[in-house]
Formats: structure tokens, sequence, C-alpha cells
């Protein structure tokens, strides 16, 4: 049966097919990248130094499950809002086809305050780590589930390589053990199911117990109330991906200092 997943990953790795540019030549561009962005804020480093349970707050326009969710957000404008709540560091979507995200929304938000940003995007060539590391994201996002063992390897040394911090996403115990073979030092557990994309609230909890207390320990959706974050601290998580239940909350800051408050 294929999953949400497969569908999108189709599309983009039929986009990378056709990108005929040379990595290497990008790879030389990182250093000017310097001059516009600045080096990478840390991602992991804001999350250790987070008092409590840290929140990663996500700007997400639609989904493809739930359709649009605040299409015509001001990116600037949500950052801003997510950083007075207490929000330790961004999640931006910048797929355009399914989430309705773009490069564009990660520069303007991260323009517009001082917290580290994540790339949320499908990587599946070693160009998409480099576009990240250009439109000035701190750190990228590795699914596992996406990729095979090489890719996973290669894209989070090249990750690495130029100073950005990546988040490998798992969804079960065999994905935490591919993810652990390549060294990482953050890793997320994704609750919602491939398949059916329904959340599975037990499932960070169960996958969690088996992460090593080192890692730095993030739970991905369905963080939907404070007494959700709570449950997720106690489980040893260091932090969670909230994005939906913000942006549709009718008070970000709010519903951010909320989830703040939770794992303190």
């Amino acid at each position: 049966m294929g999953t949400y997943l497969d569908e999108i990953l189709v599309k983009h790795r039929e986009r990378a097919a056709h990108d005929n540019r040379s990595v290497d030549a990008w790879v030389e561009k990182i250093a000017s990248a310097d001059d516009t962005n600045g080096r990478p804020r840390g991602f992991v480093d804001a999350i250790r130094s987070a008092e409590g349970l840290a929140v990663i707050s996500e700007i997400k326009r639609r989904s493809p499950s739930k359709g649009d969710l605040h299409a015509d957000l001001d990116p600037a404008e949500m950052a801003t809002k997510y950083v007075e709540g207490d929000a330790t560091c961004l999640s931006v979507l910048t797929d355009q086809d399914f989430f309705g995200g773009s490069a564009d929304d990660l520069r303007a938000a991260r323009s517009a305050v001082e917290v580290p940003v994540l790339r949320k995007d499908f990587t599946v060539g070693p160009l998409d780590v480099l576009d990240a590391r250009l439109m000035g994201a701190d750190a990228v996002l590795l699914i596992v589930a996406a990729l095979d063992q090489v890719e996973l390897r290669d894209f989070f040394d090249l990750a690495t390589e130029i100073g950005l911090d990546c988040l490998l996403e798992t969804h079960d115990e065999a994905e935490v053990e591919r993810a652990m073979e390549v060294g990482p030092v953050m890793i997320g557990v994704n609750q919602r199911d491939l398949t059916t994309f329904e959340v599975d609230t037990n499932r960070a909890l169960r996958v969690g117990a088996s992460l090593d207390p080192s890692l730095v320990r993030v739970a991905e959706s369905g963080v939907k109330t404070p007494d959700d974050a709570a449950k997720l601290a106690e489980g040893g998580y260091d932090a969670v991906l909230v994005g939906e239940s913000i942006v549709t909350s009718g008070n970000a800051t709010d519903a951010v200092a909320q989830l703040r408050k939770a794992g303190s």
C-alpha cells in the first residue's frame, strides 16, 4: 500500500533527477552564503540550553491530509509571534506542492527573528542539503524512511561539513537503528503513521524509550495540548516540534507559551 510519503517522494525525486546544477559549484557558493546569512545558528545548542522542554514552532500553510491551515500567513509575523511566546527554534516547511511553502518563507522567518531555523522538506539529494544552507537554514531534516543508508550517510556528512545541524526523523525502532549508524546528535520521532497519516500518540513514548539519553530527542507531530507536551517531557524528550495546533490556535504566542510552560 502506498503512503503519503511515497507520493511526495516521487515528486521530489523526479525534480531532483532533472536538476543539472553542479554539486561542486554549489559547495563553492557556501562561503558567500556566510556573507549573506551569517554562520548557521546552533539549532542543537539552542535546544540543549533551553530551560525545560524546548519548543520548535513550525510555520506551516497546509498539509496533504488537512488541506489549508493558514494559507495566507505572513512568515515573518508568525515567526515573531512564536518567539514572543518563547519558541526555542523554528521549523519552516519549504515544500510547495504539498504544503504550500517556499524558500522565501524560510528567508522571511529567519530574517525576522534570532532563533535557529530548520528547513522542513523532503531531502532526496545533495543539492537539497546545499539549498538549505544557501537559503539560510541552520538545520536540515533527513527522513530515514525516505532514504537508503548510503544517502542517509552522505547527506548527513555533507550537512555536517557545511555547518548544518541534522534532525534525523524516525518512525520506529528499526529506523532508530539505521539513524544511529551515521552518528547523529539529534533524533526525532514522528508520531504520524506513514500509511494512514493518523497520529499514534503512544509512538513517541514507545520509540523514545530506545533512544540514548545523550541524544537531543525531538517528538514530532500530533502535539496538540500542554498535556501532550508534558507527557513527552516526562518520557525523556528534550523538544517538541509543533505546527498545526499553534498555526490554527488563533493566538500563536500564547499557544507556544503554554507548551513551554508544560514541560518546565
